[in-house]
């Protein structure tokens, strides 16, 4: 029976997440599958995955093939590389200790990897924040001096009409006294 490592769709319209299994060839997309040995979100930043290790290396051992997105997560999780120092075991090229050097060594390099990429996003973030608060007291400020300048407007009219006024209440004192 021909096996291959697929993806099998859930989730909701517009936000879908995946079972990574092992199906037969012939099986739809969605239907029988003999194992699952996985997921994939392809939602989050970075794409979250789930993989158990032992058994995805066991099917690609036996010769199971993967989709090529399923290859490129498997890549990314070190199936392969795996795959490729047990070969080298097999072939007397170093010992098993060495593969599992090669491989944890690999393991924390991605993961810094990954640490750094975290990194970026959250100071990006951090930034992006700073400079739209910074925007915001920017404009909070020329909204607040425009403001004050439409009451400092107000209050002078109202000092000028009050002076205006109170000179024509002292003309009217002065000129109702000469009249009479």
């Amino acid at each position: 029976m021909a096996t291959k490592i697929r993806l099998q769709r859930h989730g909701r319209k517009g936000y879908a997440f995946y079972s990574i299994v092992i199906a037969d060839v012939r099986a739809p997309r969605d239907g029988k599958f003999t194992e699952k040995i996985g997921t994939y979100n392809p939602n989050t930043n970075p794409a979250t995955v789930d993989l158990k290790f032992d058994r995805a290396l066991y099917w690609v051992e036996c010769g199971a093939q993967p989709t090529d997105t399923v290859r490129n997560i498997l890549s990314n999780e070190g199936v392969y590389l795996m795959k490729h120092l047990r070969g080298g075991v097999k072939k007397g090229a170093f010992d098993e200790a060495t593969a599992e050097a090669k491989f944890s060594a690999w393991k924390n390099d991605k993961q810094k990897g990954l640490e750094a990429f975290s990194a970026k996003l959250t100071a990006e973030k951090k930034a992006a924040n700073e400079a739209r608060l910074a925007e915001e007291k920017k404009t909070n400020e020329e909204i607040a001096k425009k403001v004050a300048e439409k009451k400092a407007a107000e209050a002078a009219a109202k000092a000028e009409a009050e002076a205006a006024a109170k000179a024509e209440a002292a003309e009217g004192e002065t000129e109702t006294p000469a009249e009479a």
